[in-house]
């Protein structure tokens, strides 16, 4: 990943920080020599409600957007992105803050049949209209949900993967790119990232499986549905330029068999 210009004082609120890639994300900035504030409707504050915004971005410099949707109900994922977003530019303008980043995926404009990318393009639009410097990430899918994507595959003891290529990256990949992209100016734009290795999902999945042991048997299947999205050859990787991951599937496997030897 490319390193950031050099950091400022301000402090960076990480909402959403006690998540797989918000944790993440906090301690990189720390490691960085930023001060990193995780917060959550755990720790009083929550974006979807608006709750403790003001507290929580007072004298920020920035704030990252990590928050994901209690439910993947069409209409109820909606609503809970697009209003989080909004409260959180409201709040943010209010603060004076210098960045508002929010972490998106790649292709999501790209499957209008997909619920949850619906939501995350009305996350991204509360960016855009939101009246701050702003930048999001687009990421491909974390290696570290592959085996719940075959799970949500499944049916008869069989794993039916949808025709496509991915290129999945580790989640210590994703929050060094975020990082890196909050200590930077504001993209005024979107930023795509990804893993190093490219395959089709159907390979990618067989992989991951038998490192873990498990024998289902993976197929690919052109009708399969990816949370219910229809994917296309290329549906979920990037199209054009990308900041790619240093780890590819081989390496975060054996860190993963390593982490579970020890």
């Amino acid at each position: 990943m490319q390193r950031s210009e050099k950091p400022g004082a301000g402090r960076i609120v990480v909402v959403g920080g006690t998540g797989l890639i918000g944790v993440r994300v906090t301690a990189r900035l720390r490691a960085m020599g930023r001060e990193a504030v995780a917060v959550s409707p755990a720790t009083g504050v929550d974006a979807y409600a608006g709750a403790g915004l003001d507290d929580a971005l007072a004298g920020a410099e920035a704030v990252i957007d990590l928050v994901n949707a209690p439910s993947w109900e069409p209409a109820a994922v909606l609503d809970f992105f697009r209003t989080a977003s909004r409260n959180l530019a409201a709040a943010g303008r209010r603060a004076g803050l210098r960045h508002h980043l929010a972490l998106s995926i790649v292709g999501v404009d790209r499957m209008p049949d997909n619920a949850y990318f619906l939501g995350k393009l009305a996350q991204e639009q509360g960016l855009r209209e939101g009246g701050l410097p702003w930048t999001v990430v687009r990421s491909t899918q974390f290696m570290e949900f592959l085996t719940a994507i075959a799970d949500g595959a499944e049916t008869g003891g069989e794993v039916r993967a949808p025709v496509g290529q991915l290129q999945p990256i580790a989640a210590e990949d994703v929050a060094e790119a975020v990082a890196t992209a909050a200590l930077s100016p504001p993209a005024m734009g979107v930023i795509e990232i990804a893993g190093p290795e490219r395959a089709p999902l159907d390979a990618m999945l067989r992989r991951r499986l038998a490192a873990a042991g498990d024998l289902r048997p993976v197929l690919s299947d052109p009708d399969a549905r990816y949370f219910g999205g229809r994917v296309e050859a290329l549906s979920l990787v990037p199209l054009g330029e990308a900041r790619l991951g240093r780890l590819d599937l081989d390496a975060w496997l054996q860190r993963q068999a390593l982490a579970k030897s020890a």
